[in-house]
């Protein structure tokens, strides 16, 4: 069994790995929780999910 990761910024262990974009300044990873935070503040409005049919 390996070891669980954490995420760099709550310190939650990691369930789904994310890597935060270069231009974040962010070493390690991340959960999906801080990572959907980080990509609304810095690139603020609606997103929109593309290739919703490979769901």
């Amino acid at each position: 069994m390996g070891l669980k990761e954490k995420c760099t910024i709550c310190n939650e262990k990691v369930k789904q790995r994310y890597n935060p974009m270069d231009e974040w300044g962010i070493e390690g990873i991340m959960c999906g929780k801080c990572y959907s935070k980080k990509v609304h503040e810095h690139y603020p409005g609606d997103h929109i999910r593309v290739n919703k049919d490979l769901d």
